[in-house]
């Protein structure tokens, strides 16, 4: 699409496919690419042609982070105000995947580092080539390792006391350790990662949609819960799916002895 420095593309199955698309540069980031997936990802809740998006990137790198040319030298000559925009863009990007209701699959295809490997990180889930690397390298560029919601998600997902040695250490991590310690749902050969994420799409796009919607709502909105208040949410979400057409629609096929047909209401 002309709109974007990106591809984005979707088919008539609901499933959008976005490819960062810098190659030359292992699809790093710009001031213009990260403004447009702010916006893209605000505003898909109100599209209703997309049920999945699947996101990977062009040529040998999934995203090799902020580009040093474009963002890291302009910012050096700017002065506070537009730093403190720019980093509070950033982590809009990340907030708005989160609270996106359409699932998002990362196919990483090669290095996801720096700002790529949150992009990686706020995915739903990570679908990753078994040559691909994740480098959360902020420290070793003299930056915290707390950017883009960094701090607050890559804990829950591989744990505190691995979160901290990654994200101040900066370590390259494989495939197979991702993989090892949760940051990887599946690992394929490198030739099959987008593969194998488009059909991870379409089990989830031919789903129920409002299910999915509320599973990720209710993960990411139970963290900072007591258990009393998360399974009264719980208890209040699922009364409400139990009243939904996608419910019964499943009570009705399971009478009729056919597959349900879910609508994502």
């Amino acid at each position: 699409m002309s709109d974007y420095d990106f591809r984005f593309e979707c088919g008539s199955d609901g499933i959008a496919v976005l490819t960062l698309d810098r190659p030359d540069t292992l699809n790093s980031l710009t001031f213009a690419v990260y403004g447009q997936l702010e916006r893209l990802f605000r505003d898909l809740d109100d599209d209703e042609s997309v049920k999945v998006v699947v996101l990977t990137g062009h040529g040998r790198g999934f995203c090799s982070g902020g580009s040093v040319d474009e963002i890291i030298g302009p910012l050096l000559e700017s002065d506070l105000d537009a730093t403190l925009a720019f980093t509070r863009m950033t982590g809009a990007v990340v907030r708005n995947m989160l609270r996106c209701s359409k699932p998002i699959v990362a196919a990483v295809n090669g290095i996801a580092a720096g700002a790529g490997a949150v992009l990686a990180l706020a995915s739903d889930l990570r679908i990753v080539a078994e040559d691909a690397k994740f480098a959360f390298l902020f420290s070793k560029v003299g930056l915290t390792g707390a950017d883009m919601g960094a701090a607050w998600l890559l804990p829950k997902i591989i744990g505190t006391g691995r979160a901290m040695e990654t994200l101040m250490l900066g370590d390259k991590i494989t495939a197979a350790e991702a993989h090892r310690i949760g940051l990887a749902n599946r690992v394929v050969d490198g030739d099959q990662v987008l593969t194998e994420a488009m059909e991870v799409a379409r089990r989830l796009a031919h789903g129920p949609g409002l299910a999915h919607a509320m599973t990720k709502k209710m993960v990411w909105n139970e963290w900072p819960m007591d258990l009393d208040a998360a399974i009264e949410q719980e208890a209040q979400a699922q009364a409400l799916l139990l009243r939904a057409h996608d419910h019964r629609e499943f009570y009705n096929a399971w009478m009729e002895k056919r597959d349900p047909r879910f609508l994502g209401r």
